[in-house]
């Protein structure tokens, strides 16, 4: 066996026996498919004391938060682009929309063990797979003086099955968008990225800042993310949940240029093409880097972490 693969089995190890841990006291509970879990009142109630906290930060600078839900209308995924980069990460829809006929040879070939899903067509929806995406076709037009910004929280779907617990294919993000000229959204995204690392580092969390990119797909996202990590338009915010040697992202910045402003026809004040930034900080795994630190009953966490969060 090499090393590469000693560390592997080692790392999966490791996420197989924090996942344990989290099971047998009951904060998690799994399902058949892995990456998908049933989560307890008390994971749920340190992911609403991170939210009050992260709001906190926002310091009322931001429209008022909207809440996304785990869809988005196809045409609006279609235009986002994410398709062509993140194809193995994608959630599509599918409903019946056939006759009696149709109904019929569906249950027959449920009942035949047979490929029943040939019977289903796309329905008009898809799984979000970013919070923000939802956000964009409502910016169509010229923004005010100054951009907008807009704090927001949605639930997202990435395909990507794991026995990490920390690489759900169902959670939340709560987000913090700039929409405007170049200068404004890189300040926004640097001055967050601070931020949040001040956050999380005072609820002891041992994190640090490093140049990342994004896991595009194929030969030509290999191109894509090294350039993305070459012109640093993506910054994570990682912390040691399973892995000292393989942190785990726990929030993230990212400028996306003029990535959603072309194609949903936002411009900025000045009639050029809109860019955006977003601070993104994941929820459940904030709460699971929490949970790894500190211990597995937030009861005997450190007094300032759980005044902190309301616990």
């Amino acid at each position: 066996m090499t090393i590469t693969s000693t560390m592997t089995d080692d790392r999966v190890a490791a996420q197989e026996e924090f996942r344990n841990e989290l099971v047998d006291a009951r904060i998690l509970v799994r399902t058949s498919v892995d990456g998908l879990y049933q989560r307890s009142a008390t994971f749920e109630s340190i992911v609403r004391g991170i939210e009050r906290l992260v709001g906190i930060a926002g310091n009322g600078g931001y429209e008022p938060l909207l809440f996304f839900p785990p869809v988005l209308p196809r045409e609006e995924f279609i235009r986002s682009d994410y398709l062509r980069s993140f194809p193995d990460l994608t959630g599509s829809i599918d409903t019946f929309v056939g006759n009696d006929r149709d109904h019929v040879n569906l249950l027959r070939a449920l009942e035949n063990g047979e490929d029943w899903t040939r019977f289903l067509a796309p329905a008009e929806v898809m799984l979000c797979s970013a919070a923000c995406h939802p956000l964009y076709a409502s910016l169509t037009g010229t923004l005010p003086e100054g951009g907008r910004r807009v704090e927001l929280q949605g639930f997202c779907f990435r395909h990507e099955p794991s026995v990490d617990p920390a690489r759900m294919q169902m959670f939340r993000q709560h987000e913090f968008v700039a929409v405007g000229t170049p200068g404004e959204c890189i300040a926004h995204r640097d001055k967050w990225l601070d931020t949040a690392l001040s956050l999380l580092r005072g609820l002891g969390l041992p994190v640090r800042k490093v140049v990342a990119n994004d896991p595009f797909f194929g030969r030509a996202g290999r191109i894509l993310a090294a350039n993305q990590r070459d012109t640093a338009l993506k910054f994570e915010i990682v912390c040691p949940i399973t892995s000292t040697e393989s942190p785990t992202a726990i929030a993230s910045g990212n400028y996306h240029l003029d990535h959603f402003g072309g194609p949903f026809n936002i411009l900025a004040s000045d009639g050029h093409i809109a860019h955006s930034a977003c601070i993104g900080f994941g929820l459940e795994r904030i709460t699971l880097a929490l949970l790894k630190t500190h211990g597995i009953d937030p009861r005997a966490w450190p007094d300032d972490v759980r005044s902190q969060l309301g616990q």
